[in-house]
């Protein structure tokens, strides 16, 4: 119990006033932290100490020793700074908050909710938007969303089609079919007309792509999708209806790749069940 005072007394002497550990700290030696008001924290995760630790510019120290000498001290440069800490109550528990860390790397999301469904629900949401944020950074680049880049390759792939004179028009013909599916999904979800929506986009998108040089006017109907709440086309662009491009080109590559696999497969291989090929073979 002594030689517990004496490392208790080594971190409070250093200047230490909060102390983290990941394992249990006994009431006789938390008697000395509260009796110099020091906040000690037992049983924290060591994912939470090592991102602690980091954003604060403190080091984890696993033990007192000094292995020059054979005495125990403790190094003030070992602890790191941070302008608040506290215990707050949020709904049913007690969570302790860290703020303005020195070294700040990283940033907490309380999320609320009235029920366990609902917070999951609220959690995969934040996840795909901090995902689509990530993608946009990777890629540095960006295209209007509402099923704009569809129509507009559907559009560029129905001309390109009637180009063809071999039966490759008609392959090019239903992958630019095939692309719409998109844009009716996004139009039928919202409980919208989707033949009449598409047919607009379609006219919209064919005259971007036939506009001349000088009429910037049509030019900017490349960037037309679907608004799902009022129900009509409109500029994507300009609403803050975006898509990261990577993500638009590798789902068309993977779609791709799949239908080709598929393809591929023109013939299939059944292998006859051993006991009928003994029978058989008896036969012979």
């Amino acid at each position: 119990m002594d030689i517990c005072k004496q490392r208790c007394e080594m971190i409070i002497n250093s200047g230490a006033n909060v102390v983290l550990c990941s394992r249990g700290i006994d009431d006789f030696a938390l008697k000395y932290f509260v009796e110099a008001g020091v906040i000690a924290i037992r049983r924290v995760k060591k994912f939470d100490l090592r991102r602690i630790a980091k954003s604060t510019g403190a080091k984890v120290v696993i033990s007192l020793a000094d292995i020059e000498d054979g005495h125990e001290q403790f190094d003030p440069s070992d602890l790191g700074s941070c302008a608040k800490v506290e215990e707050r109550r949020v709904g049913d528990w007690e969570y302790i908050f860290f703020e303005g860390m020195s070294l700040q790397s990283c940033q907490t999301i309380v999320v609320r909710g009235a029920n366990e469904f609902f917070l999951d629900e609220i959690e995969r949401s934040i996840h795909d938007s901090l995902c689509v944020v990530k993608r946009v950074l990777e890629s540095n680049s960006l295209v209007a969303g509402g099923g704009a880049v569809e129509v507009a390759l559907s559009v560029y792939l129905d001309d390109f089609a009637r180009t063809m004179s071999t039966r490759e028009q008609l392959a090019i013909a239903e992958f630019s079919e095939a692309l719409l599916i998109i844009p009716k999904t996004l139009a039928m979800n919202a409980a919208k007309d989707a033949t009449d929506l598409i047919a607009k986009l379609r006219v919209f998108h064919h005259a971007a792509q036939r506009a001349g040089p000088d009429d910037q006017k049509k030019k900017d109907l490349i960037f037309s999708g679907l608004d799902l709440i009022a129900g009509k086309p409109r500029d994507n662009l300009k609403a803050g209806v975006l898509e990261p491009t990577m993500s638009k080109v590798k789902s068309l590559k993977f779609a791709t790749e799949a239908a080709i696999t598929i393809l591929r497969i023109d013939d299939m291989i059944k292998l006859i069940d051993p006991e009928k090929m003994a029978q058989m073979a008896g036969q012979r």
